[in-house]
Parts: C-alpha cells; structure tokens; sequence
C-alpha cells in the first residue's frame, strides 16, 4: 500500500490533491466540496475536510519554507498586501488581517510566489519576512522591494 500524507488516514494523495486544488485554485469552498462527495455517496464532514487541509498545510510548510528562501536570493521582489476578514475566536465578530503576497518578477528564470498571513498591516511584517532586523545594521535581505505607495 502506497503511503499516506495523513498517517493511517483515509484520503489518498491524489485526493488531498484534488481537494486542495478545488479549494486554492478553482475557490471551492469545503461547504460545498462536503455536498458534493456527499452526492457521490462519501459522507465527508466539512470539518474533516478542514483537517485534512491542515495536515496538508503541515506536510507542505518545508516546501513553504524552501521556496522562502529562493525568493531571498533575488534582488528584485515585489511585494502587496490583500485584506481578508478574519474571525476573532471567542468574539464573533471579524476584523481586517492581511495575506501579504511576494514574488520575483517576470524577467526571472525562477517564478515564485509565497504568501504570508498577518493580523495587521504594519511594516515589521514585511520585515520579518525579509529577515531584517532595524536593531542589527545589514540584517537579512538586501535589494529593491516593489510595492504601492503604501509607507508601513
């Protein structure tokens, strides 16, 4: 028997693949993923699915992590910042967080983009994810950050 991405778990790697596919590229959401296999007479509980897209999450970090550090390696980046609501646990209610986007530019051999979640706007989130520290002269990476206007 093949190995599972989710040890002695049900779903295959190429449903996993499926489903995170139909969630992040074709803007499926589990909600509806969950009515269809239920047509198809699997009864997958949209909270299973959302597990399943963690431990997918979790497997797919190193990948994550090692794309990060490509982009590192380029001295052009461009960089923006998309609000999302985000629910606050224990309030029911929303506020504004933000997926900051990064990647290199057309000319590129090497097409990269990584995402980065963040409860604010602030610049220090860029800055982490450069790994530039304002304490130490010189700190991470150094070249030219494509962005709007925007002076956080």
């Amino acid at each position: 028997m093949a190995a599972h991405v989710i040890d002695k778990g049900i779903p295959t790697c190429e449903q996993l693949a499926h489903m995170m596919i139909a969630k992040f590229i074709d803007h499926l959401p589990l909600d509806r993923q969950e009515k269809i296999f239920g047509r198809a007479g699997l009864a997958i509980p949209q909270s299973t699915l959302a597990d399943w897209v963690g431990s997918c999450g979790v497997h797919l970090q190193a990948l994550v992590d090692a794309l990060r550090e490509e982009l590192l390696t380029h001295r052009i980046l461009h960089a923006d910042e998309t609000p999302v609501a985000m629910l606050k646990p224990g309030q029911g209610k929303t506020h504004r967080a933000y997926i900051w986007s990064y990647c290199t530019t057309s000319f590129d051999a090497v097409k990269a983009v990584v995402f980065d979640f963040t409860e604010s706007r602030g610049g220090e989130h860029a800055r982490d994810f450069l790994g530039i520290d304002t304490d130490v002269a010189g700190s991470g990476w150094r070249g030219t950050l494509v962005c709007d206007d925007y002076s956080g």
